[in-house]
């Protein structure tokens, strides 16, 4: 678009122009004065009939830049027209409050204003920082140069002493402990009351093996003829009935006493005698809470009963002794004097000394005291 006096300048609004007063406008193109007697539109290069504007701009001023004639008039012509009002407006000053000098220019950031002075009424100096009080720990925020280097609080809260490692130590050993104890309490937790339900299941099934060696009850077809003397099982298999009153305790005794044949069960000796003959019946069981755990707590005259096929046997404890391992003789046919020849139908049971370990035996020697056949009942011991 050519530039002329109707171009884009003409469209500026007055009030832009300095001074708010109307520049002159101009008539030329491009800036330039028309010729004396030449009309506006011919300066143009276009007639009014082209344009479709009215002849010599009538009716719309030509913005321009101050001291450009309008109209082809002279550049001193004194011509401009009178302010108007609604175009300009004078825009009242802005106040703005005096600053505070003791504020910086953080204030406004949220900076906290410096502390008063002395005379404000503080008792302490500026330059002194506040005392702490009693339980509180000073750390210095900002990191200051030593002779070791810089120390912050990142270090000082950081750094370890010697009663940090102690203290390491110290946790560190206590969890263990308590990891260990753990450990202990549910071994002897296993040992006490986990074992006793797989013994007594055990138990169960080594009373259906000896009920069917054992045959039919005597109770219901007694037998007749000589007793024949009963041929020792092999090991781990049921011999006989055990039971002591005192405890409310029954097992079944089975043959050997090697750890695998006494796991579940207690076991004779087997160079005992046979329940009911003359000798030594020998018993060893562990001491746990399924088997020996109380054999302790028998007294002289308490009853332990044992059952073979036909009869039931009742002795009566006289002696309880702990010796040590090594005293196998109190096994021996007369118990304390190995080699002599028997006299008197004896039962010996032994078990480990004390509880949880084993470096004693606890020995309990009993007397057979009375036979009673099994067609005529339970014996009375077994009743109370």
């Amino acid at each position: 678009m050519r530039p002329g006096a109707y171009g884009p300048a003409a469209h500026q609004h007055p009030a832009r122009q300095a001074g708010g007063a109307l520049p002159p406008e101009r008539g030329g193109r491009a800036g330039q004065p028309p010729q004396p007697g030449a009309q506006p539109w011919e300066s143009a290069g276009r007639p009014p009939e082209a344009t479709g504007r009215p002849p010599g701009g009538e009716g719309r001023q030509a913005a321009g830049p101050p001291g450009v004639p309008r109209f082809g008039g002279p550049a001193d012509a004194d011509r401009t027209p009178p302010v108007d009002p609604g175009a300009t407006a004078v825009l009242p000053p802005v106040t703005r409050p005096p600053a505070d000098p003791r504020m910086d220019a953080t204030g406004l950031m949220g900076a906290v204003p410096p502390a008063p002075d002395a005379a404000d009424g503080g008792d302490e100096s500026s330059g002194e920082p506040p005392r702490p009080r009693r339980g509180e720990r000073v750390v210095q925020l900002r990191p200051e140069q030593t002779g070791e280097g810089y120390r912050s609080v990142y270090s000082e809260l950081t750094r370890p002493t010697v009663g940090s490692r102690l203290r390491t130590v110290v946790r560190g050993t206590g969890e263990l402990l308590i990891t260990f104890g753990i450990v202990v309490l549910l071994f002897a937790g296993y040992e006490i009351w986990g074992k006793a339900v797989i013994v007594e299941a055990h138990q169960s099934d080594l009373n259906s093996q000896l009920a069917q060696e054992w045959g039919a009850d005597p109770t219901v077809a007694p037998t007749t003829g000589p007793t024949v003397k009963p041929k020792p099982p092999a090991n781990g298999k049921p011999v006989a009935g055990l039971y002591i009153p005192k405890f409310d305790k029954h097992w079944v005794v089975v043959e050997g006493v090697s750890p695998n044949d006494i796991r579940y069960a207690p076991g004779r000796y087997p160079d005992s005698a046979m329940p009911g003959e003359v000798g030594n019946f020998s018993v060893a069981g562990h001491r746990i809470r399924s088997t020996f755990w109380r054999l302790d707590e028998l007294k002289t005259g308490d009853a332990i009963v044992v059952e073979t096929r036909t009869d039931w046997l009742v002795y009566r404890v006289y002696q309880q002794r702990i010796v040590k391992p090594s005293q196998v003789e109190v096994v021996a046919p007369v118990p304390g004097k190995p080699g002599q020849k028997p006299t008197e139908k004896l039962l010996t049971l032994t078990t480990c000394n004390p509880k949880f370990d084993n470096y004693q035996r606890l020995i309990i020697h009993a007397r057979l005291d009375a036979v009673q056949a099994k067609s005529a009942g339970r014996p009375a011991e077994l009743e109370t």
